[in-house]
């Protein structure tokens, strides 16, 4: 399973590299499970539909840097997986970590979680 998962991988990067945003949304389920923080020491979460997260794909992909990466997944059973990913995209380092769960078509992401890209977001509150 680790190989179909890393292989799964191959396909979003190359889809990533042509910027085909289309393409990465047919690699997901939606609604989307986002996760990041926020300026002040917080987290934030939210949700996407398809129709979002290709307005926002549209301005991260194809900014001409190359992504550089180590994935590794964690197998929470046959049909679920938690990958954590390390790299370096240009000259900037990150590690992020993605849920990949089985559908009938394949693996596909569900929720993305990576610090950094919640300015402008409410926090998250518990209850």
């Amino acid at each position: 399973m680790v190989d179909e998962i890393l292989a799964w991988f191959a396909e979003y990067d190359a889809r990533a590299a042509r910027g085909d945003v289309e393409g990465l949304a047919d690699l997901a389920t939606f609604p989307l499970n986002v996760v990041t923080d926020i300026p002040g020491g917080t987290a934030a979460a939210r949700t996407w539909d398809r129709a979002e997260f290709i307005a926002v794909m549209k301005e991260v992909v194809g900014e001409g840097a190359e992504l550089r990466s180590v994935r590794t997944p964690h197998l929470l059973g046959d049909n679920l997986a938690v990958v954590f990913t390390d790299a370096t995209y240009g000259d900037v380092q990150m590690r992020y970590a993605d849920i990949l769960v089985r559908t009938p078509d394949g693996w596909a992401f569900q929720t993305m979680v990576q610090p950094g890209h919640g300015t402008g977001w409410e926090r998250s509150e518990r209850g």
